[in-house]
């Protein structure tokens, strides 16, 4: 796993969401969104955007380059 797909996890879990909500609101299937999660797939930068806004952190934070 990487420092991006443990963040997200994080971050749902958190908030007490689903992969299923977190897909959902960000317009992407559920699968999309578990390979995000599952270091299997990276965001596009679109996609890494309206992460980190959904999240209300920074990019910086999802890529692992703040804490």
């Amino acid at each position: 796993m990487t420092i991006f797909s443990e963040r997200l996890r994080e971050l749902r879990t958190e908030k007490d969401l689903s992969a299923v909500q977190v897909a959902t609101h960000l317009g992407i299937t559920r699968r999309a969104y578990s390979y995000y999660e599952q270091s299997l797939r990276q965001p596009d930068f679109e996609m890494l955007v309206k992460l980190a806004k959904f999240f209300n952190v920074t990019a910086d934070y999802l890529l692992g380059l703040e804490n």
